[in-house]
């Protein structure tokens, strides 16, 4: 399972990855995490820097996440997990800013009570979850893009 979603953001790319590297400010962009926090000594977005992942739809949950790409301006990608999910955010200059592109990829499924849980967090079954993480990427990229250009033209 996996799905990508590009929006163009009028900000450099630089501008934009510090926003989505600055993991303390997912919640302000994503439906579906509420905060995240540095763990295990992690300060920054830096290959091996560890962060929990704090989520709400239908019912909480959390994630222990590990960066596993941060090229500024270019790549910022992180695990969820032990590598079942993978998430990657990557710009390209463009005309006027960049390209910013979020995707994901569901590496390892869930068993049988994982796939059911899935209801219990999200609110959505397992067959509609890719549906729901677009829509979220959608939402996720807006609220980015929003953000983005505000911080560029302010300041």
């Amino acid at each position: 399972m996996e799905g990508q979603v590009t929006i163009h953001i009028n900000a450099a790319p630089d501008v934009v990855f510090a926003l989505v590297s600055d993991v303390t400010r997912m919640g302000d962009w994503s439906p579906e995490t509420t905060n995240c926090e540095w763990v295990d000594g992690a300060t920054g977005p830096a290959v091996g820097a560890r962060f929990k992942g704090h989520n709400k739809r239908k019912g909480p949950w959390n994630t222990k996440c590990t960066v596993t790409a941060a090229d500024p301006g270019k790549r910022f990608a992180f695990d969820v997990g032990k590598g079942e999910t993978r998430w990657a955010y990557e710009f390209a200059p463009a005309a006027d800013g960049c390209r910013v592109t979020e995707s994901f990829e569901i590496v390892k499924v869930p068993g049988p009570f994982g796939r059911w849980s899935t209801k219990l967090g999200t609110g959505v079954t397992w067959a509609e979850r890719e549906g729901d993480l677009v829509h979220g990427m959608e939402e996720t990229l807006r609220r980015l893009k929003a953000a983005a250009e505000s911080d560029f033209t302010d300041g």
